[in-house]
């Protein structure tokens, strides 16, 4: 298994759209944890949520995709911009130091 970065930006005004599908959201997290490396919402200054971050377990990036798209979040579609990235985690206190 591949680490993979999931970086969401919300669309303006999907605030209610993201608040009515918060509990199927977090009902889904809570189903798929052992695909997780970490997951949580980007604020703004203000402290409003403006987008999502995701590290996600998988093979590939299409299974990395695929699993973003069974998320209630994607169907409320409240993201205007969505990237996946492949990730190696090199250096910091999650990994307990660095891997060189």
């Amino acid at each position: 298994m591949k680490a993979f970065v999931i970086y969401c930006i919300d669309k303006l005004g999907t605030e209610q759209k993201r608040l009515d599908a918060r509990d199927a959201h977090f009902a889904h997290i809570e189903k798929t944890l052992d695909n997780l490396f970490v997951a949580g919402p980007f604020k703004n200054a203000q402290g409003d949520t403006v987008g999502s971050l995701l590290i996600v377990k998988a093979a590939s990036a299409e299974d990395a995709r695929a699993q973003l798209e069974a998320d209630p979040y994607y169907h409320a579609d409240i993201w205007v911009d969505i990237r996946i990235n492949e990730f190696t985690a090199a250096a910091g206190d999650w990994i307990g130091g660095k891997i060189w």
